[in-house]
């Protein structure tokens, strides 16, 4: 039996779930996610917790187990607490800028970029060298701060690039210099 799958969601207090057919709408303070889920798995949601079964131990089932719990566990807890990806630009002359609602990123090409956001995620830069991407939906959330780091990618030698914030990038050494 899945591990994750087996696990109850509970619903805190002011989430409400409505279900049709397979497709599942989670509203709550900060907004309204809707999913269509495999109809292989069973969810029953009794008492403000959520339950996932599967019907047998078909290797398919048993990984839409827990994909399923977690695309649910995921949808409540974005329109209860939301999602955020902070990134750090690191290099001589990298810097970030908001025009508008879009990202302006100065990484070492010939030109500037600019990065319109995905729908339902907020873009916001604290300082010239950090990004914070926020919103509801994990997945958007994660799909617009990789995008933004495929920009410059961190290099290995100098560790220049976009990269995560608690992400450690490892270094290599650069070319020995000696003599023949």
């Amino acid at each position: 039996m899945s591990r994750v799958g087996k696990k109850p969601i509970t619903v805190p207090a002011g989430v409400t779930i409505t279900r049709d057919g397979n497709i599942f709408t989670v509203t709550g303070p900060k907004g309204t996610l809707v999913r269509e889920l495999r109809p292989e798995i069973t969810i029953n949601v009794e008492d403000n917790v959520i339950y996932v079964t599967r019907p047998n131990d078909e290797p398919r089932n048993r990984s839409l187990h827990g994909l399923t719990r977690t695309l649910l566990f995921n949808m409540v807890e974005g329109v209860t607490n939301g999602f955020q990806k902070n990134l750090e630009l690191v290099g001589v002359g990298y810097r970030a800028s908001m025009s508008g609602a879009n990202l302006v990123l100065a990484v070492g090409k010939s030109h500037p970029v600019e990065m319109k956001p995905l729908e339902g995620v907020e873009i916001e830069v604290p300082a010239q060298n950090r990004i914070v991407i926020r919103g509801i939906d994990k997945e958007k959330v994660g799909v617009f701060a990789a995008n933004v780091r495929e920009q410059r990618p961190p290099e290995p030698y100098k560790g220049k690039g976009i990269k995560y914030e608690k992400e450690v990038i490892r270094r290599k050494e650069g070319k020995a210099g000696g003599k023949k």
